[in-house]
């Protein structure tokens, strides 16, 4: 039940920052809008208010904002000046729409997700912090640790690890593990509380013999909302990066990865969820930045697929015909929908198995 209840709050955010972004810009650029709607399939719950249908249907794994002209599709006519003549204004429809206002529209949905990636990851900072690696300082040590049988104290930093200066939290390994290294005594020199201090540290192979560790955690830190809001921004550019690289690498085969559906997300929903409060943003805010990144892809039928057409009757000067678009975009979701089925059915298979 945990995982069900986590796996509609998340969606139902991620849908509905997605479509209301897509709504806000068409309503702001004149666009009429018919429906707004979270999730797929049949309709179980609609209302009218003003021009817009507001509804709720039967299967939560998505949803949509139908607009005027979307795909071809128009009230009466697609010819403006036939439409006008019928009394049709042909303004409200995206097809008649600049190439700018339509990049806009479409981007939108994306955007938001993005924006709001960000916001929680900023929320993070500042309520829960994160480890700082841009220098060698302790924050805690590890019990039955060669740290803790040492002179070590939460709040040293590390300057010099056998004569090896060190600069970030990563040198702390280099410096333990790297291939000149010999013998298991270390000598260690911290900085605490403006003085130097020097110790010798055993500091042996795990018994693998594959590496050592000296059982210390860095320092967290916490920011406040302006640092975060700045630092925020850095760190879902650089997860959006390896979101991108992980994706790309898994298309090309070179890197194996296990993709999940609605099922599988409704797990991990539910384990975030029990893991605590800031466990939940912090998946939320990641599911938010996948769908803001993967939704801009070129893919038929995906926002990033309908702004390549966009694209290329603005680079170009020629619009193609809308029922050629039309017919693409409904292959993608054709594609889509099967991708989801399939992987909704391993995801089941994966649960119970």
């Amino acid at each position: 039940m945990t995982s069900v209840i986590s796996f509609l709050i998340v969606i139902s955010i991620c849908v509905i920052s997605h479509e209301g972004g897509h709504y806000l810009a068409a309503k702001w650029r004149g666009v009429l809008v018919h429906e707004f709607s979270f999730g797929m399939g049949p309709v179980i719950f609609s209302k009218r208010k003003g021009e817009t249908i507001w509804s709720v249907r039967a299967f939560p794994i998505g949803g949509f904002v139908s607009l005027e002209g979307e795909d071809g599709g128009e009230s009466k006519n697609n010819d403006k000046t036939q439409a006008e003549s019928a009394g049709y204004d042909a303004s409200v429809s995206l097809q008649h729409k600049r190439p700018w206002e339509r990049l806009l529209i479409l981007a939108s949905g994306a955007g938001v997700n993005l924006i709001l990636a960000w916001l929680l990851t900023a929320a993070l900072l500042v309520g829960t912090g994160t480890v700082d690696l841009s220098r060698p300082a302790i924050g805690a040590i590890l019990p039955d640790t060669p740290a803790q049988r040492s002179e070590l104290q939460p709040g040293d930093v590390i300057k010099y690890i056998n004569g090896t200066q060190l600069n970030v939290w990563g040198d702390i390994r280099k410096a333990l593990q790297g291939a000149d290294v010999s013998g298991d005594t270390f000598l260690i020199e911290v900085e605490r509380g403006g003085s130097v201090i020097k110790m010798s540290v055993d500091i042996p192979q795990n018994q693998a013999g594959t590496g050592r560790m000296l059982g210390v955690q860095p320092v967290n830190v916490k920011y406040p909302l302006h640092k975060a809001l700045a630092y925020g921004l850095g760190y879902s550019w650089d997860m959006g990066m390896e979101i991108i690289r992980g994706l790309w690498l898994a298309v090309s085969g070179k890197l194996k990865s296990e993709v999940v559906g609605p099922v599988g997300i409704a797990v991990m929903a539910g384990d975030a969820m029990k893991d605590g409060v800031w466990s939940f943003l912090a998946f939320l805010g990641i599911i938010n930045l996948h769908l803001g990144l993967i939704n801009l892809f070129p893919f038929p039928a995906l926002d990033g697929g309908r702004i390549i057409f966009v694209l290329f009757e603005a680079i170009t000067r020629r619009k193609i015909p809308e029922k050629w678009e039309s017919y693409v975009h409904l292959a993608g979701f054709a594609v889509l929908i099967t991708l989801i089925i399939l992987i909704t059915g391993k995801d089941v298979i994966r649960l119970f198995g």
